[in-house]
């Protein structure tokens, strides 16, 4: 893992936890769903764009068993989430391939973030 501090970790782990909002499951379903075509399927290691399977796998890890890698990754869906949805992160449905490019990073545009629905189970 990075040579990096405690505290910019977690807020790197806590931003992209906050913009990927969807759970593994929806995030692994999708990239199956984006990588069919009408006559085959690609191989699970093949499915969806590159950056989305390696989200895939950052879901798929505890912090402490990042790689620099996955930091990049991780601080790069950030990046490009909040670039492209701005401060207004409430759900919205945006055109279908804006809606589908955002996905295949883990994050569903037409749902609330992470954090807002952990609150919601709470209440």
């Amino acid at each position: 893992m990075a040579d990096m501090a405690e505290q910019e970790l977690d807020e790197v782990w806590n931003q992209f936890h906050s913009v990927v909002n969807m759970t593994s499951r929806e995030l692994h379903e999708w990239l199956m769903t984006e990588s069919a075509g009408e006559v085959t399927e690609k191989l699970p290691e093949e499915m969806g764009p590159e950056t989305g399977r390696h989200v895939l796998e950052v879901l798929g890890k505890r912090r402490g068993d990042l790689t620099d890698d996955d930091i990049g990754v991780m601080r790069g869906v950030v990046d490009t989430v909040t670039a492209e949805r701005g401060d207004d992160l409430d759900p919205t449905a945006g055109d279908a391939d804006w809606r589908h490019r955002m996905m295949n990073l883990g994050h569903d545009p037409l749902k609330p973030l992470a954090s807002e629905q952990s609150q919601a189970r709470r209440r």
